[in-house]
């Protein structure tokens, strides 16, 4: 019970890692917010988990709706104690034709929705005056750009950024930030993933997902209940020493 009397807020929640971490907070004690633009989903979500979750209806890219989201949370929780920025979107498309629309929902979203979750976290925190953990997902993507990927990188290079300004900045109040930055995770995420390929590399569906299973280093792609224990390790006072890193959790993919 690491997370005991914890109060988390986590957004993406609805299915996937921001889900898979919601359940492995609750198993260490921890009440939770799962945060989602898909409110039906959210709400379906929480009430599978039980008693200690919470669902709220959250889109990352207006304030009013990351202001209401965490005004809701607290309300219920009482506190909050720990941020994971999870909500994230991907793209793919060569230089030539990656559209200006394109680029800028995935902005709203991967870097300005982490920026300013973080902010209202540590708004809350600090009136607390007793620290807390902030927790964002980076990728293996913004440690590198890829062909076929540039703003889906950029924008993860972006978080990485953000992660080493705000954690700092924050340490001061005793907020931990760090981010973990994950490789291929297999899933919903990534069969999206993978029609991307199929459409720009002329692959069969489900190739692009095989390669790259096959060539990380572990053997296969991750599951999202692969990267619970780097989530609950950075949470617990084991990483109060932790500042301003980022975490790769993917099987050896990229050495840090």
């Amino acid at each position: 019970m690491k997370l005991q009397g914890k109060c988390a807020l986590i957004t993406g929640a609805a299915r996937g890692i921001g889900l898979e971490f919601a359940r492995a907070y609750i198993a260490e004690g921890a009440r939770v917010a799962l945060a989602d633009v898909n409110g039906e989903a959210v709400r379906a979500a929480a009430r599978n988990l039980g008693p200690q979750a919470m669902a709220v209806d959250m889109d990352v890219t207006r304030q009013d709706s990351i202001d209401a989201g965490f005004a809701a949370a607290v309300a219920e929780l009482g506190r909050l104690d720990i941020l994971v920025n999870n909500a994230a979107l991907f793209s793919a498309a060569p230089i030539a034709e990656i559209a200006r629309t394109d680029y800028d929902r995935l902005f709203a979203v991967n870097v300005a929705g982490t920026l300013f979750c973080m902010q209202a976290a540590a708004r809350q925190m600090i009136a607390q005056g007793q620290g807390g953990k902030i927790i964002n997902m980076a990728s293996q993507a913004g440690r590198r750009g890829e062909s076929l990927v540039a703003v889906y990188c950029a924008s993860k290079a972006a978080v990485i950024s953000l992660t080493q300004s705000a954690g700092l900045n924050l340490i001061a109040h005793g907020i931990n930030v760090n981010a973990i930055a994950p490789g291929v995770v297999d899933g919903e995420h990534w069969d999206g993933v993978d029609a991307f390929f199929a459409r720009y590399e002329g692959k069969p569906p489900g190739q692009k997902k095989q390669e790259v299973g096959r060539a990380v280093p572990f053997g296969r792609m991750a599951t999202a209940a692969d990267l619970t224990g780097m989530a609950v390790f950075l949470a617990t006072p084991d990483a109060d020493y932790i500042v301003a890193q980022c975490f790769g959790v993917d099987g050896g993919n990229w050495m840090a």
